[in-house]
């Protein structure tokens, strides 16, 4: 019987499904009657009956036998791998404190149940918590900066909009649905990237700037809008604060400076604010450009250009609709959380403040930055780690006990998106192999000797009360596979209650009030990028997909002047560590830019991206990642 699905993956569309199992084989089809994701699939959503039938899933608990990262173990009883677990959880309670404890989780699995609900125990019992800072804190923070809030636009109203500029995202290959929506409601597309992308070449304008000038560009286009008066005056009199300042800031910028340092012309900048201007643009701001450390300051100047056309949110950036904290269970806590930045994971190992780590719908041994520093810390750290995971990823590799994980086909769960107002229903269509992250929180629970009922609900209690408190309809929910989250009114939650072009938020973290350019320079030549690949969501699907792309992309002068051939072997490095791969030339790439596709399996490629990017976080903006901060050096290998 057809099941309704949600895919589950980091990505923004959250497409609704139906599923069903026919002759031992998982069917998969888009669901028609979704308003967003239309009934269609990603390439990547192709792949989900090979994932899901993958003779690689892990079957039966694992327990290291060996040093670490050797991949050696032996396979356990889930009775044996639960206690063991809880024993060693129990013992370094006891002897270091539950600081000690560290549970490590992000997006690999978004159900509200299956993503936050393990959260519960690690609260109950008080251990330290992570600080998300990997993905897009650079950009929530400037944009809290600004308008008080990072949730934007909602996408349906695209059908009422005339341009949309996508400005350092690559939605074709990452938010799919959402380009098509564009598209089918007839939107001029722009793009402005280092890079020319899949979206760029189906654009009608594209503007190839250089990295970190993001900010400059943006302020540029402001000065025009200004100074030629094609701004909203109206809007701006009535709901911007600190705009006679911000004018007066703009107007010592010079544009031909602007046009030098990111590598347009005058004319292009000022064709960019008029046409902006009379179409009354919105702006999807992609999360990439903004993990490096011009990343906040981008953010924030790029925010303010809706605003000044007359848009009150005239931003697609985030569209996180529910409240889920109930699922999490924060108020089972007795003591304030110790919060450790996602970045700093390797540091906190090395100063001995981490002895037990608990990893699920994550893989940081392939996601973090200078894989170099984490795996050695790991290897010579008394750390115990526990991995749940579907597959033996390069976390799983270097665990002490590994737990099998099921899919999302095989469990009850919700769903909401970070790109549009829908929650979809997940329903379970069959069981292969694993526990849910639900169940394995019971299991150790019980282990644990907790009979605390909020760490015994089941799915379907946690999803009834989480839809209760967001005012949703479980019958609804049943019935269609979605329900669509109605938008309360909305203010700027500034410390003005106006958009501040002058932050008083930003003032009082010890930064500007407006945003600043500043130009970064590394020890190395050329600037490293390293975006997901059109088959992966950063390590996810690389050991499903199978034909993954580990080439360097390089601009052919840059190639030249080092005597690289295209397809020739290569040797990049810099500080943090170096692999060899092949160069493929591209005029896509500008000159001084190399672009290598990201957190590919270590375990299956021999190397990935993070063995060269920086672990530096981003000044004054929550210690947001700084990937693309990276500069390397390549030559040639005889």
């Amino acid at each position: 019987m057809p099941k309704f699905s949600a895919c589950m993956r980091d990505c923004y569309d959250t497409c609704s499904m139906i599923s069903e199992f026919k002759d031992g084989k998982l069917m998969v089809r888009g669901n028609p009657n979704h308003p967003i994701t239309a009934g269609f699939l990603c390439p990547k959503g192709a792949l989900l009956q090979k994932w899901f039938h993958a003779e690689d899933r892990l079957k039966r608990p694992l327990i290291r036998t060996s040093e670490r990262g050797s991949g050696e173990f032996r396979e356990a009883s889930w009775e044996e791998a639960i206690s063991l677990v809880a024993q060693k959880l129990k013992e370094t309670i006891e002897r270091h404190g539950s600081e000690s404890v560290l549970v490590y989780q992000y997006a690999g699995d978004r159900g509200a149940v299956n993503y936050a609900f393990p959260l519960r125990l690690f609260h109950y019992l008080n251990t330290a918590m992570l600080d998300h800072g990997i993905c897009d804190r650079a950009g929530q923070e400037a944009l809290r900066d600004v308008y008080g809030t990072a949730v934007g636009l909602d996408p349906e109203e695209l059908r009422n909009q005339r341009l949309i500029v996508y400005w350092g995202v690559n939605p074709f290959w990452t938010n799919l649905h959402g380009f098509m929506l564009a598209k089918r409601n007839n939107l001029e597309l722009w793009t402005v990237d280092v890079v020319r992308t899949e979206t760029a070449k189906r654009s009608e304008e594209f503007f190839q700037i250089r990295p970190d000038t993001d900010v400059l560009l943006a302020l540029g286009v402001a000065k025009v809008l200004i100074e030629e008066k094609l701004y909203d005056e109206e809007f701006v009199r009535e709901n911007v604060y600190g705009f006679e300042e911000f004018k007066n800031y703009v107007k010592r910028l010079s544009l031909d400076y602007v046009g030098r340092e990111t590598g347009l012309s005058v004319d292009e900048i000022e064709e960019f604010a008029r046409d902006y201007a009379e179409k009354k643009g919105v702006i999807h701001i992609g999360y990439g450009f903004q993990r490096s450390l011009a990343g906040g300051e981008a953010v924030r100047a790029i925010a303010i250009l809706p605003a000044l056309v007359g848009h009150s949110f005239g931003f697609i950036y985030d569209m996180k609709v529910i409240d889920k904290s109930y699922a999490e269970g924060a108020f089972l806590r007795r003591k304030p959380a110790k919060r450790i930045p996602q970045m700093k994971l390797a540091e906190y190992i090395e100063r001995g403040e981490i002895k037990f780590l608990y990893v699920y719908n994550s893989n940081p041994l392939a996601s973090l930055p200078n894989q170099n520093r984490l795996r050695k810390a790991l290897k010579e750290s008394d750390v115990f780690l526990v991995t749940h995971d579907i597959f033996l990823t390069d976390t799983a590799l270097y665990s002490d006990v590994v737990l099998p994980a099921n899919t999302f086909f095989e469990r009850l769960d919700i769903a909401d998106s970070y790109y549009h107002r829908y929650v979809a229903l997940n329903e379970p269509v069959a069981k292969l192999y694993g526990k849910s992250n639900s169940e394995v929180t019971r299991l150790l629970a019980s282990a644990l000797g907790i009979d605390s009922p909020y760490l015994h609900e089941s799915d379907e209690e946690v999803i009834r009360k989480v839809l209760e408190v967001n005012g949703l309809s479980w019958d609804e929910l049943k019935r269609n596979g979605f329900v669509r989250v109605p938008e309360r009114p909305r203010r700027w939650e500034t410390p003005s209650g106006k958009i501040e072009f002058y932050s008083r938020r930003a003032v009082k973290r010890g930064l500007s009030p407006f945003p600043e350019y500043r130009r970064f320079e590394g020890r190395y030549p050329l600037r490293l990028l390293t975006p997901t690949h059109r088959m992966t969501i950063t390590s996810q699907y690389h050991n499903t997909y199978g034909r993954v792309d580990p080439n360097l992309y390089i601009n052919p002068a840059d190639a030249e002047e080092r005597g690289i051939n295209n397809g020739d072997a290569v040797e990049v490095f810099n500080d943090y560590g170096r692999i060899r791969t092949h160069a493929r030339l591209s005029d896509d790439v500008p000159k001084g830019v190399v672009l290598l596709y990201k957190a590919f399996w270590v375990s299956l490629l021999g190397w990935n991206a993070n063995f060269l990017t920086t672990d530096e976080t981003v000044e004054g903006y929550g210690e947001g990642s700084a990937y693309h901060s990276t500069w390397v050096e390549v030559e040639r290998i005889s």
